[in-house]
Formats: C-alpha cells, sequence, structure tokens
C-alpha cells in the first residue's frame, strides 16, 4: 500500500432544506390556515480520528467530499428529512489545517477524537410558523441556509515514541526488524526505505512502545537533495531519538563523526525543538573488521562532548539489550545519565580558544623579539668593550694612527667643531714622547684622508682632507 502523507482535499456540509408554503384545503373545512412544513437540516462533515488507518491514500484520490442536503418542508404539516452526516475516517496523528492561511485548525492525536469540519446548513421555516392573530394566512416561507466549504490540507504525523535517524543504508529497517515486528524492506542499496514504517517493541515488565523508521537523511536534504527532510514531520512528536551511524560506511567524506554532524545540522535546520530531542548515539556494523578500527576515535571523539556512545551490530543482535535499556530509561523515567559520560579533564597542551591561541602568539612574537633585542644589546655591549682593549693595544703600537682616525670622526658628525682643533690634540701628546711616533705621523695621516671619503660624503669631508694637507 502506497504510504501518502499530505493531501489537499475539498470538504462541503450539506444545504438546509426549504419551507413550504400550503393551506389546508378539505371538503367542509373553510379557512383551513398555513399548513407548509420545514426544511430538514443538511449533513455536516465529521473527521474521526481511526487507529486502524496509517495512510490518507484515500485521499489522494478523492478530494471532493459533499454532504447531502436536507429535503425540503411539505404541506399538511411535514417536515423534510434532515441529511446524514458524512465521516470522514483519517489516521491518528492527522493534523487539519486551512489551505489558504494555513492556519492548524485540529491535530487529530487521540483515538476516537471527533472533529466538525464543515456545518451543514439549517431548514427552513414553513408558512405555518408566521401565521398569527392579524396574519391569518401568510403567503410566504423561510429558505434553508447553505452549508459550510472549506478547502482543507491534511497532515499526517505519525505517533511513535522513539524515532530512528540515519543515512541511507545505515542498518534502520534492520533495527526496527529486530526490535518489534515489523517486516520493511531491506536491501544492500541506499534509499531502500521510501516510506516511514511503524513498529511495535515489546520492552520488559509489559512494557511497550511505538518506533518510528523513516527514509535515510542526507547532507542537504533541507535543500531538497535526496528525498529531502519532509519525512521528519513523523519523528516531530518521539520523545527520544536513535542516531544510527554507519562504522563500515566507505565513500569521498564518509566518515563516523562527520555523518554524526551532518544528521545534528539537518535537524537544526528543519527545527530546533527537535534537535534538542535527547539523542541515542548507536555506532552500527560491529560485524565489520573496518567498523571496529573507526570505532576508538569516534568514541573519543563524542566523549569529549560528553555523549555515549553504543556499538551495535544488527546483523548479530551485539550490544541490542544496553541500548534498548537506554533508551526505555529515557522515555518512561525522563533520566538521560545512561545516554551521557562525563567528558575528559583538559591537559596542560591541549587544544585552546582561537582567541588564547591568538593571545599565545602574540606574546611568544613578543618574547622573540624582546630577546632578539637583548642579544643585539649584549652583542653591542661586549664589543664596546672589547673595542677599548684593542683601540689601547693599537695606541701602543701606533698612536698615530688612532690620533688621526678619531678627528676624522668628529668632523663629519658635528660641522661646528673645527678639524684642526680636534687633529692638534693627538699630534702635539706623541711629538713629545718619542720621535719615532712623529716619523710614522705622515703616512698615518695620509691613510686617514684617503680612507674619510670612502666612508661619508666628500662635501661633509673637505675640512679633514684640508687639515691633512695643512699638517
Amino acid at each position: 500500500m502506497k504510504f501518502v502523507d499530505e493531501v489537499r482535499i475539498f470538504v462541503k456540509a450539506g444545504d438546509g432544506g426549504n419551507g413550504c408554503v400550503s393551506f389546508r384545503r378539505e371538503k367542509f373545512i373553510e379557512r383551513g390556515g398555513p399548513n407548509g412544513g420545514d426544511g430538514g437540516n443538511g449533513g455536516s462533515v465529521i473527521f474521526v480520528a481511526d487507529p486502524q488507518l496509517t495512510t490518507l491514500l484515500d485521499y489522494r484520490y478523492q478530494q471532493h467530499h459533499r454532504a447531502k442536503s436536507g429535503e425540503h418542508g411539505m404541506g399538511n404539516d411535514c417536515n423534510g428529512r434532515a441529511a446524514e452526516d458524512m465521516i470522514l475516517k483519517v489516521p491518528v496523528g492527522t493534523l487539519v489545517k486551512d489551505h489558504a492561511t494555513e492556519e492548524l485548525l485540529v491535530d487529530l492525536s487521540q483515538p476516537g477524537q471527533v472533529w466538525e469540519a464543515a456545518k451543514g446548513g439549517r431548514g427552513g421555516l414553513g408558512n405555518m410558523n408566521f401565521a398569527t392573530s392579524t396574519r391569518q394566512t401568510p403567503r410566504f416561507a423561510q429558505d434553508g441556509t447553505k452549508g459550510e466549504e472549506f478547502t482543507l490540507r491534511l497532515e499526517l504525523k505519525l505517533l511513535a515514541d522513539v524515532g530512528l535517524l540515519g543515512f541511507p543504508n545505515a542498518g534502520k529497517s534492520t533495527f526496527i526488524s529486530r526490535v518489534s515486528r515489523a517486516r520493511p524492506k531491506i536491501a544492500d542499496y541506499p534509499f531502500t526505505t521510501l516510506a516511514p514504517n511503524l513498529g511495535m517493541v515489546q520492552y520488559k515488565d509489559h512494557l511497550s512502545f511505538v518506533m518510528a523508521d523513516i527514509p535515510g537523511i542526507i547532507e542537504g536534504a533541507s535543500e531538497g537533495v535526496g528525498l529531502g527532510h519532509q519525512f521528519l514531520r513523523h519523528v516531530e512528536r518521539c520523545k527520544v531519538l536513535i542516531h544510527l551511524i554507519d562504522m563500515g560506511a566507505e565513500g569521498e567524506g564518509r566518515e563516523p563523526l562527520h555523518d554524526f554532524d551532518v544528521l545534528n545540522r539537518e535537524l537544526e535546520k528543519y527545527s530546533e525543538e527537535l534537535s534538542g530531542r535527547p539523542q541515542v548515539v548507536a555506532a552500527n556494523k560491529q560485524d565489520l573488521p573496518d567498523a571496529q578500527e573507526r570505532l576508538g576515535p569516534f568514541t573519543e571523539a563524542l566523549r569529549e562532548r560528553g555523549i555515549r556512545v553504543f556499538p551495535v551490530s544488527c546483523a548479530t543482535g551485539e550490544g541490542m539489550q544496553a541500548l534498548m535499556d537506554a533508551v526505555a530509561e529515557v522515555l518512561f523515567t525522563g533520566r538521560t545519565d545512561k545516554i551521557h559520560v562525563e567528558a575528559p579533564p583538559r591537559a596542560k597542551g591541549a587544544k585552546k580558544s582561537g582567541a588564547s591561541v591568538a593571545k599565545a602568539t602574540i606574546a611568544a612574537v613578543r618574547e622573540a623579539f624582546s630577546g632578539d633585542e637583548s642579544r643585539s644589546t649584549k652583542k653591542a655591549a661586549a664589543k664596546g668593550a672589547k673595542a677599548p682593549a684593542k683601540k689601547a693595544a693599537s695606541a701602543k703600537k701606533k698612536p698615530a694612527t688612532k690620533s688621526a682616525k678619531a678627528p676624522a670622526k668628529k668632523a663629519v658628525s658635528a660641522k661646528k667643531k673645527p678639524a684642526t682643533k680636534s687633529v692638534k690634540a693627538p699630534v702635539r701628546k706623541p711629538a713629545a714622547k718619542s720621535t719615532k711616533a712623529a716619523a710614522k705621523k705622515a703616512p698615518a695621516k695620509k691613510s686617514a684622508a684617503k680612507k674619510a671619503p670612502a666612508k661619508k660624503p666628500a662635501g661633509k669631508k673637505a675640512p679633514a682632507k684640508k687639515s691633512g694637507g695643512r699638517r
């Protein structure tokens, strides 16, 4: 049987019958008076929630539903017959909305619930109802009113306590066939399930609940990829959601953690309220060797989020009892201790947030630069300390060279101080000490004069050259 969960129908209640204009005419009875009867009421359109139905297939092929009208009134004080109401049976969990305004009119969520969709018209009064002492022969009657008519949209949301979510071919149909007597289609290709399936799960201590298996959801379902996410309406009433993760999936980008994040994103896009329901994560297909290798990293990743992972195998039944115990505890008691786990404490070298990483990086860069500056400062200080020692040693051997270089640098940096003064001071001292130093003075001055133009511009070193020439 084809599963239909959304239809548009037109309903119209019956019209009321018209009143009759009639007078009593019998032999030997003069002025018998009015005796026109009233019209009958039209039939109403009534919806009834039937637990035996699971689809709106009947309303897909018959979209117009009209109740019968009431009969007209007749003479001799005879009233018209009222029409019977039209009963429309729908599955439990059907939402009735106004097609024009999208307003929710009623939610038929209880078995046997009755709701009047369109009220039938009222029958008109005959002329016998208008006779008075001053108007003994009324020659008019009242017409019946029209019945209501509406264009409605019916949406079916299955009544289930537990919903199965997962990618196509994740093992949802196998799961529901193992825990209940439901026998959905099972095959080794994606999108085997094209319609939701319901199964009654018999739990311990005579407890039972309904589980719903919906078609697979893939990335981009909110944008119409695959079968879309329209089937998520069937798990909106569920109190617990089971995320069935395919641990043996192969293909580009198919990883257990990625699949789990995609399912949660699609749930959030469809309904934030639905994404906040208790979730039980089941790692399926543990009978495959690749699945056991992926179980460790996947369990550790969800443990950091505080979520417990239940490894199961729908083919062999491994781990099914522990999973069903956790689902039943959440469903019947409301406690979520079994589906959550305490997150491990963060280590010192654990990953930090983006802001803290940025601060640490900036501090490291500053420290590196400050370290370079301190190193360069230390090197400069060491050079400065070693330089006097070298100069002192050279001054003992060649005093003229030291005295000649010093005035040349001073003349470049300060123009106000004449070069002759700076050069005369060192020249007089070595001259008094020995004649050998005076003999070596001349070539030293020449070398200083040759070296000066290489370091600084010629315009600034002109005074140094003149002073060297005068000497």
